[in-house]
């Protein structure tokens, strides 16, 4: 049990369990400093031992099934399905009442991005941890409130006249009133008037997003000063006094037409930041002073050859040296538990961010703290002493960590140091002690070596310059133009015409000797690809070939040898740039890369002068060409699943191979069946998860013939061949010594070595092009593995909304429809979240069952409200000649039965009814007139009162119906009858 710490705040009175404070008294005595992992565990046991709540360990950082998120960035993301209602009924989950836990968060990227902030103030963090409890229809506000104040000022020990309270002060426009239950609450808590805040919606209205569970919530701020009164300064943006904990009170649900319902279970969502909870406990104004950073500055400082970290900001941190020692300190913490949790720096998404965040560190760790290689990564224990015990998977992954550190770091040095030497280069030669920085070379940077701008940006500010922003905007808007357009005109723009490639012949050029792009190996579990030193032997400017081309023109580079892939055999060209042997550090890039008659051409805007003669050095974009020999390889082994299961007969009718995705289009009778994908599935990851050798043999092409299995496709092929052949050596296909079945083609792509660096497979697409052609998309490796996490959880979510519907028959029209609207809901995040094809396919098919029959549900509840309505205005008038009455109901579909009920009953009676929905305002109208009737036109009718009641209608001669506004029905009734009597008589 929890002893307080300060004795004095002991509660007078109140129910069990829950301390209440009727008075306190206001004394600014702290208790003894407390470490950072006694704060974290005396608020998991006040809430876990004292008021029941369950411990739930923190989820990964990286989103499960949540695809609007690039991390978890709050406590309450694992829990959304509570709140949303989407929990499987036979999970633990579902019968969480009351929870407590400690989350990891990351802020970088996405809506809340605080990485631009990290390192010029004392309090931005990309990591941190959330405290939070929560609360599923179970306490409520006054609860919450009671354990927060107790918590905070008895347990922890914070003096009561260092506290203010803000809560919800209404917002006429949304309807919402002020939260007076919550300021009632505070003031019996002892929490005196003038501390009692009021904020509008900004400030105090909490919202999960657009649409959904959202609620007023009450926050405590803290004064760091002190003895004084500080109310004007909460929420002014002073780093004085500071939000520490937020009670969210979920009591509404934001619907998608932005209108307010109250959820049928209330919650509450609380979270404080542990970093801000521990400086406040501790009596510091940074974070970075506190016990979960200072172990890390204290290592930082013996890794580097400054001095000291002495907490300086702005002007007066000179060098930088602080701000470093804050942004180091930060990301490594950042990028340590990302990694355990199995995010790792790459080229999109939540890995694009990490590799940001993981080469900013590196700029600072080396270029301002002047750290050895290596200093990076070897903070990674420090990490560990200070979370692992919380965390243990940092434990577990700690060598992992530091690897994919140590690898990402020299690939990023070596750019750097490049960089660094462009930019002085740049500044040197234009003689820019002030003013504007070339925006090309800052988009070189940026494109070339992988420098986010933000870093460019900083490089440029400590060189006391800027780069010309209007023209880098310029030129980022041009590069998505050129990615679009350029497929389609790269080969007009620099593939010789025949002109050109006869004189090259006549001048005696010799073909581009390109097989360098096969010439990589394996050492362990990396590939290295070889290096490439070449000579210019032509350049042509897309009219001619040319001796000379100059800055900024775009032409066609042919050179003596090349390890650039050109595109062809439906696999994309490589990537990278060039540099010159007299001037490295002057980037080429290559935009494409074509093969024409023999020679290789090189699209390039060059960045200075290149001439014939010129030896170059070629740098290959290496992450690109291993994510295309992954999906080139993966697409074979697809390539035969098919062809196994489907016989000979399937041909192959289209592939494109790129470092995103892979499509493979086939010839089939028809779509295939969910079973038939999972058998493709299944066999395709059976020779993944084998990791089978990847063989290739260059053959004549007439002894290709008597390979036994051989898929080819209709097209020419090169004399001798590239036979690429998984698990079986060519030589034994070839001299039948094998009966074996494996996947062997023609193909001039580059391929794996071994199959295990696939790592997954999963179709995420299949479908009929034409009659007889099928294309099928898939993914493979962390993006396989995603979207077989997505479809498990969509997979839960349909079981859970099945689970309901299949339990008791809703109680009213409503609570069908909300129904039957989840079903839509969820429809269409199965029909567009990337999963695996045949899961998808069942969860449609189980959900299309699933709206039948909540459509047969609210139908049926329609029905027979209308016949409650009929009955009841029938006992009121009776059979008229006009009959025009009012009943209550929000649904249209019921007006409307109702109208045809009565008519049923007196088919020579005009019958209009007019109903008030209670939420929106609107007036809801339908009628169905006689079939003999002349006078009087159903479709004019309504159009006549919608019109009068400011809305529209529409139907036939018979039936109509419409909507309108009014705050005085029996009016609009009285106006409808007169109407109709008029035209009848």
């Amino acid at each position: 049990m929890l002893r307080p710490i300060l004795q004095r705040f002991r509660p007078l009175s109140g129910p069990p369990g829950l301390p209440f404070v009727r008075s306190v008294r206001y004394f600014s005595v702290f208790p003894p400093e407390l470490p950072a992992a006694k704060v974290r565990s005396i608020f998991l046991d006040f809430f876990q031992q004292k008021h029941g709540h369950l411990l739930v360990q923190s989820s990964p950082v990286r989103p499960r099934g949540d695809p609007s998120l690039l991390f978890v960035n709050a406590g309450m993301n694992q829990f959304k399905p509570i709140l949303l209602g989407t929990a499987d009924p036979r999970s633990p989950m579902a019968s969480y009442c009351r929870v407590v836990n400690s989350q990891k968060c990351v802020r970088a990227g996405g809506k809340h991005n605080d990485l631009e902030d990290v390192g010029r103030d004392l309090y931005h963090h990309t990591f941190f941890e959330m405290l939070g409890n929560w609360s599923f229809g179970d306490y409520f506000k006054e609860e919450a409130c009671r354990m927060a104040w107790s918590l905070l000022t008895e347990h922890y020990g914070i003096p009561a006249d260092r506290l203010y309270v803000s809560y919800f002060t209404g917002d006429a426009a949304s309807g919402l009133p002020a939260d007076r239950e919550t300021r009632q609450i505070w003031l019996d808590i002892g929490v005196p008037p003038g501390r009692l805040l009021p904020f509008g919606l900004k400030e105090n209205f909490w919202e999960m997003g657009d649409s959904g569970p959202c609620g007023p919530c009450t926050e405590i701020h803290y004064d760091h000063v002190g003895g004084r009164d500080a109310a004007a300064l909460v929420n002014a943006d002073c780093p004085d006094v500071v939000e520490i904990w937020n009670l969210v009170f979920m009591q509404y649900n934001r619907e998608v037409d932005h209108s307010l319902r109250l959820l049928p279970q209330f919650s509450v969502d609380t979270g404080m930041g542990l970093e801000r909870l521990v400086s406040v406990l501790q009596g510091k104004r940074s974070n970075y002073d506190t016990d979960l950073f200072t172990p890390l500055l204290h290592t930082i400082h013996q890794r580097s050859r400054v001095g000291p970290y002495n907490g300086r900001t702005g002007a007066a941190d000179e060098g930088k040296v602080d701000t470093a020692y804050r942004v180091v300190a930060d990301h490594i913490r950042t990028l340590s538990v990302c990694i355990a949790d199995g995010v790792h720096p790459g080229m999109s998404g939540a890995e694009l961010v990490l590799r940001r965040i993981l080469r900013r560190a590196v700029r600072f760790c080396v270029e301002v703290l002047q750290a050895p290689q290596g200093a990076l990564a070897s903070l990674v224990p420090t990490v560990i002493h200070i979370l692992g015990d919380v965390y243990p998977e940092l434990r577990r992954e700690a060598d992992r960590i530091m690897d994919v550190i140590n690898e990402n770091e020299a690939h990023f040095l070596s750019s750097l140091q490049q960089g660094n030497r462009l930019i002085h280069r740049t500044l040197k030669a234009m003689d820019y002690k002030h003013g504007l920085f070339p925006a090309s070379v800052a988009w070189s940077l940026h494109r070339d070596l992988g420098f986010p701008l933000d870093l460019v940006d900083l490089m440029l500010e400590e060189r006391g310059v800027q780069v010309d922003r209007q023209e880098l905007d310029r030129l980022m808007a041009e590069s998505h133009k050129v990615a679009s357009d350029l497929q389609s005109d790269a080969q007009s723009q620099v593939m010789p015409d025949v002109l050109s490639l006869t004189e090259l012949q006549r001048l005696g050029v010799p073909h581009t000797d390109d097989s360098l792009k096969y010439q990589y190996r394996l050492e362990g579990d990396r590939y290295v690809f070889p290096a490439c030193h070449a000579t210019v032997l032509a350049l042509y400017d897309g009219h001619s070939l040319v001796s000379e081309v100059t800055e900024g023109q775009r032409c066609g580079v042919i050179l003596d040898q090349t390890c650039f892939y050109s595109e062809q055999g439906g696999q994309s060209h490589d990537q990278g740039y060039f540099t010159r042997d007299s001037l490295q550090d002057v980037l080429y890039p290559v935009e494409a890369v074509v093969l024409a008659g023999g020679y290789v051409v090189h699209q390039v805007t060059v960045a200075d002068r290149l001439k014939i003669g010129d030896q170059v050095q070629l740098h290959l974009d290496e992450g690109h060409r291993l994510s295309c020999m992954v999906k080139h390889t993966a697409t074979h082994i697809l390539n035969f699943a098919l062809r196994k299961l489907l016989g000979p007969s399937v041909q192959q009718r289209g592939s494109h191979v790129s470092a995103d995705h892979l499509r493979f289009d086939f010839t089939v009778k028809g779509s295939l069946t969910t079973s038939q994908l999972q058998h493709v599935d299944r066999c395709v990851n059976d020779i993944i998860s084998a990791n089978q050798i990847v063989h290739t043999q260059e053959l004549p092409l007439q002894k290709t013939r008597s390979i036994s299995g051989l898929r080819t496709v209709d097209e020419v092929y090169p004399d001798p061949v590239r036979v690429v052949s998984v698990a079986v050596p060519v030589s034994e296909l070839l001299d039948g010594q094998t009966d074996r079945q494996t996947s062997v083609e023609l193909c001039c792509g580059t391929h794996l070595l071994q199959t295990g660096t696939i790592e997954d497979l999963v179709i995420i697409s299949e479908k009929q092009l034409a009659k007889g052609i099928s294309r099928v998309i898939a993914v493979t490796g962390q993006e396989a593995a995603r979207a077989r996490e997505a479809g498990q959880v969509l997979s839960q979510d349909v079981d859970s909304l099945a689970a309901r519907l299949s339990g008791s028959t809703p109680s009213s029209i409503n609570s069908a429809q909300r129904l039957a609207k989840e079903v839509g809901v969820l429809s269409d995040a199965v029909d567009n979240t990337p999963m695996p094809q045949w899961q998808r396919r069942e969860l449609q098919s189980r959900l299309k069952a699933l709206q039948r029959s909540s459509n047969t549900t609210v139908r049926r509840l329609e029905t027979r409200e209308a016949a409650v309505r009929a009955q009841a205005v029938l006992e009121r008038n009776g059979g008229k000649d006009v009959l025009v009455d009012s009943v209550e109901t929000d649904s249209l579909s019921v007006v409307m039965k109702t109208v045809n009920q009565l008519s049923a009953t007196f088919p020579h009676s005009h019958v209009m009814l007019l109903a008030h929905q209670r939420n929106s305002g609107k007036v809801l109208c339908a009628c169905q007139v006689p079939k003999d009737s002349e006078s009087l036109l159903a479709s004019d009718w309504a159009v006549a009162v919608c019109r009068h009641l400011g809305g529209s209608a529409g139907g036939s001669a018979l039936v109509a119906k419409g909507t309108g506004s009014s705050g005085d029905i029996a009016e609009a009734l009285r106006w409808a009858g007169e109407f109709a009597r008029q035209k009848t008589q």
